[in-house]
Order: structure tokens, then C-alpha cells, then sequence
């Protein structure tokens, strides 16, 4: 049933930072429904400990996915392994906080490496596959690509590039076959969202966020309106309910947030000065496994 809306049973589903978080369960939740799954990731016994508990065949890859040579020697491999790919969920991504002047430049730039270039690497390496399966691509977006929000620069900008790349990718290889969607989470409670939580100043600014889009979201949910979207082949899948209703009024949030945004700014810019020059690398543990995978890799080249 390639190319089809349907049963999932027996396809083949690429998931990459499918060590923890959202990429953890969606592999979980698509081997539930009968996928064969191959997940690659930079924690290889992460990712082996996830693929011992899945349901169907699986296996591991352990890749960089802004490394082009390493993406490209995994598409190849992941065919020979199962014979084909039918689905592709470019899920890694990593994330970096604090006001831009402040922010390590370095951990700033990884954050559109792996998010943006990353998820075109992703794309570029399995898309033949893609083609020739008229399978479907899924990006992992963001509710960051639907509003600007302080403190955020790096995730913005590189939830808001993949959003765009994967708009202009389906209109290119649709008739194809080949199916393109942006799944849109707010924020879901996974290790970078706790790991986020731990600057008193971004926590308090997202508290005082209007309601929904102030709170913690649970994984399972939102994972689940992922793995119906795939089965479903969306365009757009969204991971909580009332994401779909900010479409409609995007437009007008870049000046609502230009508007209230420096207000917010000047209230907490004492606490910011306190801490300044104590901003530094990757939020949460998948953050600091990209850290740690390439401070290792700079190990091995010396």
C-alpha cells in the first residue's frame, strides 16, 4: 500500500533523535502499529534500548544527521537492511535559550546545524527512497515556527526554515508520489522542555504565556495525533488540538509579540544582567548528548 493512506503494518519508518523524547515514543507507538523501524540517533545505547523493546523488526544507526557523508551511508544502509523506506520523520533537534547578545555562539549555530540543516540532510539522503517508494516525509516542526518569541532566536529561525523547506519540498516531489508534512508541537514534556525549565527567567516568560500556550503538554497524546497524521499521509499534523487555530492568526503575532514582548523584556532584564555570562551550552539531556557525541569526535581527529 505504499503511497496510500493506511495500515501501517510492514512499512518502514525512519525516525532520527529517536533515543528520548518525541522520537523514542513515536518509534514505539509506530512498531505498536506493525512498522519495521530504524532509528538513528547520537546515543548508540539509547537507541539499542529502545529498539529491544519494539514490537517489530529494528534496528540502530548511530549518525550525526548534520553530517551529510554519515546521513548519506545510513539511507543506503537502512535500504539494504529492509529493502525499502516508506516513511521518514526528521525528529532531532536540539535547542539553546537566552537573550542572542548573551548566547554562546557556538551552541547557537548547533541549533540550526542539527533543527534546520540537519532536517534537510535528513531529506536529501532518503528522498531516492522516498520516490521510489512514494513514501511520505514528516518534519517536526514547532509552535516556534508559527510565533517569534524572546529568547528563542536559534529555535525559531530553524523551526520556522524547516516549516518553509518542507512547504517547498512538497510542492517539488508531489507528483512524485512522494508526500511532505510539518507536524507542529507545542511545548510537550520531554527532556528539553525540563531541561529549558530550569532557567528561572524562560520559565517564568513561558508561565506568563496566555493559556493553552503557558502549559506542559503530555508526550503520549500529542505522539499519537503524530502517528495518525503518517498514517493519514497529513500535510500539517498537529500535536495539541488548538495549534491548528493559530494558522489563522499568525499573521498578526510577530506584531503582537513585537508589541508586548520589550515590556517583558524590561521587567526581567535585572535578573538577566545577575546571571549573564552563566548562558551557555544545549538545554536538556539530549543536549548534552550532542554535546558530549561531538566533543568525542573532536577527540578522535586529534
Amino acid at each position: 500500500m505504499s503511497g496510500l493512506r493506511g495500515s501501517l503494518e510492514g512499512r518502514v519508518a525512519v525516525v532520527t533523535g529517536a533515543a528520548r523524547g518525541v522520537g523514542e515514543l513515536l518509534a514505539r507507538k509506530l512498531s505498536a502499529r506493525g512498522a519495521r523501524v530504524a532509528l538513528v540517533g547520537l546515543e548508540p545505547e539509547g537507541l539499542r534500548r529502545v529498539a529491544e523493546g519494539l514490537l517489530t523488526d529494528a534496528a540502530t544507526w548511530h549518525a550525526d544527521v548534520s553530517d551529510h557523508e554519515a546521513m548519506a551511508r545510513v539511507a543506503g544502509e537502512v535500504a539494504t537492511r529492509f529493502g525499502r523506506v516508506d516513511i521518514v520523520v526528521a525528529n532531532a533537534g536540539v535547542a539553546q535559550g537566552g537573550p542572542f547578545l548573551d548566547t554562546d555562539e557556538t551552541a547557537w549555530r548547533r541549533v540550526i546545524e542539527v533543527n534546520l540543516l540537519g532536517s534537510v540532510t535528513t531529506a536529501r539522503a532518503f528522498l531516492p527512497a522516498l520516490v521510489a517508494s512514494r513514501g511520505y516525509l514528516l518534519q517536526i516542526s514547532s509552535l516556534a515556527a508559527l510565533s517569534p518569541a524572546p529568547m528563542m532566536t536559534a529555535y525559531c529561525a530553524s523551526k520556522s526554515g524547516v516549516e518553509a523547506f518542507a512547504h517547498c519540498l512538497r510542492a517539488e516531489v508531489g507528483h512524485r508520489g512522494v508526500r511532505v508534512g510539518v507536524a507542529y508541537l507545542s511545548w510537550t514534556d520531554t527532556d528539553m522542555v525540563r531541561g529549558a525549565d530550569q532557567d528561572d527567567v524562560a520559565r517564568e516568560l513561558r508561565r506568563r504565556l496566555p493559556w493553552p500556550a503557558n502549559r506542559t503538554n503530555p508526550l503520549g497524546p500529542a505522539v499519537d495525533r503524530l502517528v495518525d497524521g503518517i498514517e493519514r499521509r497529513s500535510a500539517h499534523v498537529y500535536g495539541q488540538w488548538w495549534l491548528r487555530g493559530m494558522q489563522s492568526v499568525r499573521g498578526v503575532l510577530p506584531a503582537l509579540v513585537g508589541t508586548l514582548g520589550p515590556r517583558e523584556m524590561r521587567r526581567v532584564e535585572p535578573r538577566l544582567a545577575a546571571t549573564r555570562g552563566l548562558r551557555g551550552g544545549l538545554v536538556g539531556a539530549g543536549g548534552e548528548a550532542d554535546e558530549k557525541a561531538r566533543a568525542e569526535g573532536d577527540r578522535r581527529k586529534l
